[in-house]
């Protein structure tokens, strides 16, 4: 059986800048065997690009994060396709929408993520979305696109929402946050969604899970045991969670024919 997937980790982050490589040796041994690195902004395509060249356990997706449009400008979605023309790309992403935030630009968030999603609907790519305290319009934007499918990333919605994106053909991202027995809305989720539904992340470094010390950065190598925590409210083994969920990304994210 292959090993656990991390479905999304910043690994091109400035804080792991100086010890890549033993993130990646301490995650192979603790059961990982791929890693899937989002891009955030155009700044940040070539580095994802060297790394997942350097490290062939790792996969890059590119895009630009609802976050980073503030800076974007339109040169930087024609870079994009030419990103994705010329190189092998898992996924579009870290793309979506976040009305957290103060001061959001909704109208310049929805451009960039539907010009975002128009690029997926061409190049036949999967897409990791981000969607925080936006899912409704984040849905919207999905039905207006011919997709194939991806994963809500960080998932955080309703049962009845994460119905939606499954509809979709969309897997739902758990990780860290589920650790926490506070969140007992989001470990519901966890525990009751479909287990063909669900894929693991990290989110590395952030989003950390409950067993770390606090201010210390979220590693790849502590996915098996958020993946444990998930298998205990579930009441399943580990082995049949890792079964799942690997399966589950290896179907959304086509990586058996990404490294074939």
């Amino acid at each position: 059986m292959d090993g656990f997937i991390d479905t999304h980790c910043h690994l091109d982050a400035a804080r792991f800048d100086e010890d890549q490589a033993a993130l990646l040796h301490n995650a192979r041994v603790a059961g990982v065997s791929r890693i899937v690195i989002p891009s955030v902004a155009r700044a940040g395509f070539t580095g994802v690009s060297r790394l997942c060249r350097k490290y062939p356990c790792c996969h890059p997706a590119y895009g630009i994060h609802p976050l980073f449009v503030s800076s974007a400008t339109a040169e930087d979605l024609l870079v994009l396709r030419e990103y994705l023309r010329e190189h092998q790309a898992i996924a579009i992403g870290e793309i979506g929408l976040d009305f957290f935030i103060d001061g959001h630009d909704q109208a310049r968030q929805e451009y960039f993520f539907a010009a975002q999603l128009k690029l997926a609907s061409e190049f036949a790519l999967p897409v990791l979305l981000h969607s925080r305290s936006s899912v409704d319009t984040v849905l919207r934007h999905l039905r207006r696109n011919e997709l194939c499918g991806g994963i809500a990333h960080a998932f955080s919605g309703s049962h009845q929402q994460a119905d939606e994106f499954i509809k979709l053909g969309f897997k739902l991202g758990f990780g860290g946050a589920a650790t926490y027995p506070r969140a007992t809305r989001l470990r519901e989720l966890a525990a009751s969604l479909p287990l063909s539904c669900i894929v693991l992340e990290t989110d590395a470094p952030d989003m950390s899970p409950e067993f770390i010390a606090r201010g210390q950065p979220n590693k790849p190598e502590y996915l098996p045991r958020i993946a444990q925590i998930l298998a205990d409210l579930r009441g399943i083994t580990l082995a049949q969670l890792a079964q799942a969920t690997t399966a589950n990304a290896n179907a959304v994210l086509q990586l058996h024919q990404a490294i074939a």
